[in-house]
């Protein structure tokens, strides 16, 4: 009997409520299109809140930025020294030094010479892609340098030469790649040229230049950044920073550290020498 009707409980009558009012934004954004009915609310923000929703856009997150790892950490593959950044700590020396393992090693590690652990592995499968593409036999020069090593080679430089050009050659002591072990001077077997720029005019050192970041290695003073890096054109000392970042850096036709990372210039030191 319609008298003795009992009235619904609470939270059902909530539950019918929700469904209707769900029933009608339906209707309301399939008459109208959501895109619409979500653009008039937004139209409705005050202004301070509209700018920020327009700006916040999803960014490409990249190994570069944050860095993956340091530039600024002396055991870091991507540290960077120069003559305004000096290694730190002062006598810091890698703790995996590795001779790499070439097919000659009399001709092609003819110092016995030594790198980081990373850096000499990549040595070797740069060599061996020398030899695939008939070049030669890769041949490494200078490789890691402690701290005194560098300065008794800055010094007899400044001795025999002057300081003048010991501070354009030789790195002081502290701001040498060498010392971080992942720097290495390299020729070639037969195309002369040795620690010299006319190496950068042989088909071998031109290969080197064209293809040394497929294992990681870079020029790290090319031609014409002097007034960047501090140094001259040295094509036969490449840095090694792994492939990912020598990667980079050839695909977005960067030649120096100092530009990639957006640093100041480094064309000469902090402090006169003491």
């Amino acid at each position: 009997m319609a008298g003795n009707k009992r009235p619904l409980p609470m939270r059902l009558r909530r539950l019918i409520t929700l469904s209707v009012a769900g029933a009608l934004v339906i209707g309301v954004t399939g008459l109208f299109g959501l895109p619409k009915l979500l653009s008039e609310h937004v139209a409705q923000l005050p202004d301070s809140i509209q700018n920020i929703a327009d700006q916040v856009q999803a960014k490409p997150v990249t190994i570069f930025d944050p860095p993956k790892y340091s530039i600024d950490e002396a055991g870091s593959i991507w540290a960077v020294v120069n003559k305004q950044r000096q290694i730190s700590p002062l006598k810091y020396k890698p703790s995996r030094l590795s001779y790499p393992t070439f097919p000659k090693p009399k001709i092609q590690n003819p110092y016995g010479l030594q790198l980081r652990t990373e850096a000499a592995l990549a040595a070797e499968q740069l060599a061996a892609s020398m030899q695939e593409a008939g070049l030669g036999n890769l041949i490494l020069n200078s490789g890691f340098r402690t701290y005194k090593n560098q300065q008794g080679l800055y010094n007899r430089t400044k001795d025999t030469r002057g300081l003048a050009v010991a501070e354009k050659l030789s790195a002081r002591p502290g701001h040498s790649e060498h010392q971080l072990g992942l720097a290495a001077d390299f020729s070639v077997q037969g195309e002369g040229c040795v620690i010299m720029v006319c190496f950068g005019k042989t088909e071998a050192g031109a290969w080197l230049a064209e293809n040394a970041h497929q294992q990681g290695f870079i020029v790290r003073y090319p031609r014409g950044y002097k007034a960047i890096t501090g140094f001259q054109y040295e094509p036969w000392h490449f840095r090694y920073v792994g492939v990912e970042l020598a990667t980079e850096m050839k695909v977005k036709a960067i030649a120096t550290l100092e530009e990639f990372w957006s640093l100041e210039s480094a064309p000469d030191y902090a402090a006169p020498a003491g």
